[in-house]
C-alpha cells in the first residue's frame, strides 16, 4: 500500500504522542490500533505510569472531545449515562448529558464502581448508544472507551465480569519507563504535564477517514482460517476454564487489519495475527485451578498455541 496522506497523519499522530509519552511507542502503537479498528481498551497498570496523560495527549492532538470519570463504590449509572431533570419553568422533563457523550472516556479505575454501574456501559460500549427512561442517545462518533484498573489493590473493588471484559478489544499494560526515560521526565516535567503541552495535529475527523479505509485491509480466506483455528484452540486447551468468544474472533481480525493499514500494509499477514492475538484474547481467557497451581498465566498459554497451530503458507494477495 502506497502511503496516503491519512497513513501520514497517523504516523505523525503517532510520533507527536512518543514525543511527551517516552519510552512508550509498543503502547501507543497498540492503542491507535485498537482506535483505529474502532475497539475499547482496558489498560492495566500501578498508578503513575502515565495511563491518564496518554489517554488525554490522544485526545488533545485530534481536538477530540474528552471526559473523565473516576469510579468509587458511590458512583450511579446516570452518573455516567445522564439522566431526565424535572425543569418547573417549562413544566418539562430535560435530559442533561453525562460524560458518556464524549468521543474519548477514561474510566479510571473501573474496578472500583459497583457492577450496577459497570454494566451501564455495556450497551454504549457494544452499539455506541444509551437508553435512558426509555429514550435511547446516540453517542459521539467516533467514541472509544478506555478503562483503567490497579492490579495490587483490591480493597473496595469490584471484578469486571467476562461479559464486560469481551467488550473490550484489547487489554494492555504501561509497566514502569527504563532508567534513562525516568531520568528525562524528570527533567521534562518542569515544563508541565504532557498532555497540555501536545499540539493539535488534526481533527476528529481523521479517525472516521482512517477507520473507513482500514476497513478495507484484504484479509485472505487462509488467514481467517488461522484466526478461528487459534481462537478455537482456546476453547480446547486443558488449563482454559473458558475460551475466546466468537467476538473475540471478530475483534481479532478487526484488531489485524488495522494493525496492518497502521505498518502501511494493505493485506494481513501470519505475523500481525500473533502480534495482537496477545493483547487481544489474553483478557477473555478464565484459567482453570490446574493454571493457577502450576503457575501458569494467560501470556504462556497463548504462546503455546501460537507454536501449534499450524500457520498458513500459501496467501492470495
Amino acid at each position: 500500500m502506497k502511503t496516503s496522506p491519512l497513513h501520514a497523519s497517523m504516523l505523525h499522530l503517532q510520533s507527536t504522542l512518543e514525543k511527551y509519552i517516552l519510552g512508550k511507542h509498543q503502547e501507543i502503537e497498540l492503542l491507535l490500533t485498537a482506535v483505529i479498528a474502532g475497539g475499547h481498551i482496558l489498560i492495566e497498570d500501578v498508578p503513575g505510569t502515565g495511563k491518564t496523560q496518554l489517554i488525554k495527549s490522544l485526545a488533545r492532538s485530534l481536538d477530540g472531545q474528552f471526559r473523565r470519570v473516576q469510579c468509587n463504590p458511590d458512583l450511579l449509572p446516570t452518573d455516567i449515562t445522564g439522566m431526565f431533570i424535572f425543569h418547573p419553568k417549562d413544566q418539562a422533563f430535560i435530559f442533561r448529558q453525562g460524560p458518556i457523550m464524549t468521543n474519548f472516556l477514561l474510566v479510571d479505575e473501573i474496578n472500583r464502581a459497583t457492577t450496577k454501574t459497570q454494566s451501564a456501559l455495556l450497551e454504549a460500549m457494544e452499539e455506541h448508544r444509551v437508553t435512558i427512561d426509555g429514550q435511547t442517545f446516540d453517542l459521539p462518533q467516533p467514541f472509544v472507551m478506555f478503562a483503567t484498573q490497579n492490579p495490587i489493590e483490591f480493597e473496595g473493588t469490584y471484578a469486571l465480569p467476562e461479559a464486560q471484559l469481551d467488550r473490550f478489544m484489547m487489554k494492555i499494560h504501561l509497566g514502569y519507563p527504563d532508567e534513562a526515560t525516568e531520568k528525562m521526565m524528570l527533567f521534562r516535567h518542569v515544563l508541565g504535564q504532557p498532555s497540555e503541552r501536545v499540539e493539535t495535529i488534526a481533527d476528529i475527523d481523521l479517525i472516521h477517514k482512517v477507520q473507513e479505509e482500514a476497513k478495507h485491509v484484504h484479509v485472505d480466506d487462509a488467514i481467517g482460517g488461522y484466526i478461528i483455528d487459534i481462537v478455537r484452540a482456546t476453547r480446547k486447551h486443558r488449563l482454559i476454564l473458558l475460551g475466546a468468544s466468537p467476538r473475540a474472533s471478530l475483534a481479532l481480525m478487526q484488531a489485524s487489519k488495522a494493525y496492518a493499514w497502521l505498518k502501511g500494509r494493505s493485506y494481513v499477514t501470519p505475523d500481525d495475527i500473533k502480534e495482537m492475538a496477545p493483547h487481544v484474547l489474553g483478557h477473555r481467557l478464565m484459567l482453570s485451578m490446574d493454571a493457577k497451581i502450576e503457575g501458569v498465566n494467560a501470556k504462556s498459554i497463548l504462546e503455546q498455541i501460537l507454536k501449534q497451530v499450524p500457520v498458513p503458507i500459501r496467501l492470495e494477495m
